[in-house]
Parts: structure tokens; C-alpha cells; sequence
């Protein structure tokens, strides 16, 4: 066992995979942190709001007023220096550091292709992505090579596959399969579209775009890794994140996916694309076809990095199950939801009414969340358990400062999920000033009192 391991660890394929996806990525990236800032989004999402969201354990990530500006323009300079391969090292480790920071400074913009991309930049820093096809490469022959391990390919694909067989998984359950839900909810809102608008309102489309979408995640990642069925698999992704672009408003999200998808694709293929880059950039690219083989070195450096990343590894392909330790329906709960890869299951949609009462002369404060929230992060507040007790602590904190002595805070509040009747769903008897955060079921959420199926 020990030996395969190392025979594989010491096995090549040629930089050019990994050339051309540094590169795809980087641009994306780059356009990606222009249109946001284009849209003016930063000071929309964290400038302007008063109050922010944070993830337990990270509560001190918080924008810095006007500043944040620099944060964005920080991560796209670095992302073009990913794209050329210029300080690549000190680059990736910006871009990493700055984007996910960005991440978490509110969770009310949480995306599931925001944490891929934190995964995907944490990866590339540890590898020789800037070996061929680089400035790093074209200034320093030392660190040019034109063939290297071929683990440092094989990691992306693997992360890429997670991120398909496991939202395939999630799609597994009875709402999905056979509710059609949310697709139900959300196609006919697309029914101006041109050609297809008129289909979307059909019952069995919509059963047909939830059977397929399942069937489609779970069987991607096998049919790029098989050549036979390579070609093929690509024109699926094409067309399935096409569709997916025009059909729901997720961002660069779509394109991510597809320029990933071309991992999988052979050294020549990426090869050939970026001689052609070359050609319109007027590089020579015969500078970077030196001969060069990079050989593993089991030093201790090399070996810590393994680690690192096997650990990494081990903890994606386990993480997103975390929510098998929690009772009640994940759904409803949402405890362990977050970064397993659950990507557009369900469609709820709540109501909340928080009161303030003194604790001493029990007067009482009906809350107007326009007062603190904007409209995006009261429709998210106002079904997520974990929102609903971080801005009942905002509430107790700010009220106390206002001369309210021991401020209590409760909610009435109301749930939809996947078409049902709205249901009550916080324990309006609990004071949510004196409940805690922390990784433990939250008993105050009351139950589902139904099932859904799956995993």
C-alpha cells in the first residue's frame, strides 16, 4: 500500500493542465471581482448595512467601512497575478486569504460556489501551477518545468467531483424526486422566456428537469474521467449550466463549473489552447518547452504539504455529513447545512415578529427589522435559526443601550418550506437573549412535524 502510494505520488503529466486552469481561473476571478464591483455591490452587501451576519467562530471578520473597497481590489490584483503566474506563491496566498475573508464577512451572501472557489484557491497554493506558461517561470528557469506530479491535477478533479456526486446525493429525497420541489415553484417564474417559457409550467417538465438534474450530478464526474464519453460529458456541462445561467440568477457560478470541467480533458488539449493564447499574445512558447521533468523530493517540506492537503481532503469528503449528528429534519433545521454542497434543494420563505421586553417593568417593544436590516438580509433572517438568534442578540445589546434593563427577546415566527403551509418555528416562549450559539442542536426550533425522505 505504502509503496502504490509512493509510485503514484512520483508519477508526472505534463504542467499544461494545470497552466491552463491557473490561468482560466485567474481570469475568471479577475471578471468576476469586476462585476462586482461594477454593480456596486460592495457598498450595497457591506458598507451600507448596519448590521452584519457573522458564522460562529468568526465573528471578528467584519467590513471596515469605506476601506473595504481595498479588500476587492486587493483579491483581483492578486487574481490577475494568479492568471500570469507572477509571484504566483505570495499571490495565491493573497487571493486565498483576501477572498475568503470576503466570504465571511457576511453570511447573508453565503453561495456555495463562493466556498468552492475558497477550496480551489487554498489548493493552488500548494501547487506548482506556475511551473509552465508563467512569468515566474519565463524570470526564474529554476522553478520551470515541463512535466510535474500528477497528483497536482488530481486534486482538482477530485474536489470538482465532490462538488457534483454530493449534490447529486442531497438531491436524493423525496421533495426533489417526487414533489418536483422547488423546481415547481421557480420555472414558472421564467415563463416569458423565449421558446421554452411556455413549457416551464408543465408538471412533467418540471419532473424532468429534477430526475435529470439528480442523474446528471451524479454521473458527471465519472463520464469526464472515462475518455470514451469525454466529449460528450463536456457538451452536458455546457448546456446543463447554460440552461442553469438562464434559467436562475447564480452568478459566475455556471462558468466556473464549466472551465473546471476541462481539467479533465488531456495535457494536450490544454496544450494546444494555450499555444494559442501565445500566438495572439506574441509569446514564445517554445521558451517554456525546456524538457524538464520535476521529481518529488520526500523531504520533510514535501511531505508536510502531503498531509495538509490529505487532511484537507478527508475533512471535504466528510464534513458535508456533519449534519447526521443533528436530529430533525436538515431542511427545516438547517443544522449542517452550509457547506455540504446542497445547491438550490429548497425554496422556504418566513415571517418573523421579534418583541423587546424589559425584565423589569415587562414594557414591551414591537421591532421594525426595516430599522436594522436591509429587505435582503430580513428575507434571509427570517428563516435561518442561526440568523434569527445572532440578530436577537444584536437586538438585546442595542435595546440595553437604550436604557431597556436585561432587554428579553422573543419571536413569533412563521415558516414555509418546499410549498408546505407556513408553520410556527421558534419556540416564542424561549428569551433568545439567553440562548448561545454554538455547534449543539438548537431545541428552541420547533418541529417539523412531517418528512422528507433522502439524504
Amino acid at each position: 500500500m505504502k509503496n502504490s502510494i509512493k509510485k503514484y505520488l512520483e508519477t508526472n503529466n505534463h504542467a499544461a493542465t494545470l497552466a491552463f486552469f491557473r490561468l482560466a481561473f485567474g481570469l475568471m476571478m479577475s471578471l468576476s471581482l469586476v462585476r462586482f464591483l461594477s454593480y456596486n455591490w460592495v457598498n450595497k452587501f457591506y458598507i451600507e448595512p448596519i448590521f452584519h451576519f457573522t458564522y460562529y467562530g468568526f465573528e471578528f471578520v467584519k467590513p471596515f467601512g469605506t476601506p473595504t473597497y481595498l479588500l476587492f481590489v486587493l483579491a483581483l490584483l492578486s487574481s490577475i497575478g494568479i492568471a500570469a503566474g507572477y509571484r504566483y506563491k505570495v499571490a495565491s496566498t493573497i487571493f486565498f486569504l483576501s477572498f475568503t475573508y470576503i466570504e465571511l464577512m457576511d453570511k447573508t451572501t453565503y453561495l456555495n460556489h463562493y466556498y468552492f472557489i475558497s477550496i480551489i484557491s487554498f489548493v493552488l497554493i500548494f501547487l506548482p501551477a506556475n511551473a509552465y506558461f508563467s512569468l515566474d517561470a519565463y524570470r526564474n528557469p529554476k522553478i520551470a518545468f515541463q512535466k510535474i506530479p500528477r497528483w497536482t491535477t488530481d486534486i482538482l478533479k477530485l474536489l470538482l467531483g465532490i462538488v457534483y456526486f454530493y449534490a447529486g446525493l442531497a438531491k436524493l429525497n423525496s421533495d426533489w424526486l417526487f414533489k418536483a420541489m422547488p423546481l415547481k415553484i421557480w420555472l414558472p417564474t421564467n415563463h416569458n422566456l423565449p421558446f421554452i417559457g411556455s413549457l416551464l409550467n408543465q408538471n412533467w417538465v418540471h419532473f424532468a428537469f429534477s430526475w435529470s438534474g439528480m442523474i446528471y450530478d451524479l454521473s458527471i464526474p465519472f463520464l469526464l474521467l472515462y475518455k470514451r464519453t469525454r466529449i460528450f460529458a463536456f457538451v452536458l456541462v455546457v448546456v446543463f449550466h447554460v440552461l442553469t445561467k438562464i434559467l436562475f440568477p447564480i452568478g459566475v457560478f455556471p462558468y466556473v463549473m464549466i472551465i473546471s470541467s476541462l481539467l479533465f480533458f488531456g495535457s494536450d488539449f490544454h496544450k494546444k489552447c494555450l499555444q494559442y493564447i501565445a500566438r495572439i499574445l506574441l509569446i514564445k512558447f517554445e521558451v517554456f518547452e525546456n524538457g524538464k521533468e520535476k521529481v518529488a523530493a520526500f523531504n520533510t517540506f514535501y511531505k508536510a504539504k502531503i498531509a495538509v492537503l490529505s487532511t484537507f481532503l478527508l475533512f471535504q469528503l466528510t464534513f458535508p455529513f456533519r449534519y447526521l449528528l443533528y436530529p430533525g429534519e436538515l431542511f427545516w433545521t438547517e443544522e449542517g447545512f452550509r457547506f455540504s454542497w446542497r445547491v438550490m434543494l429548497m425554496e422556504k420563505a418566513g415571517y418573523t415578529q421579534f418583541t423587546v421586553k424589559d425584565s423589569k417593568t415587562k414594557q414591551e417593544i414591537k421591532v421594525n427589522n426595516g430599522h436594522f436590516l436591509t429587505a435582503f438580509q430580513e428575507k434571509q433572517m427570517a428563516f435561518q435559526p442561526d440568523f434569527i438568534l445572532e440578530y436577537a442578540h444584536f437586538l438585546h445589546d442595542y435595546y440595553q443601550k437604550q436604557g431597556i434593563q436585561d432587554p428579553e427577546v422573543y419571536v413569533e415566527s412563521y415558516v414555509a418550506l418546499n410549498g408546505r403551509l407556513s408553520k410556527p418555528y421558534i419556540d416564542q416562549n424561549i428569551n433568545l437573549a439567553k440562548e448561545n450559539e454554538s455547534f449543539q442542536h438548537k431545541t428552541w426550533i420547533l418541529p417539523f412535524n412531517d418528512e422528507i425522505k433522502g439524504f
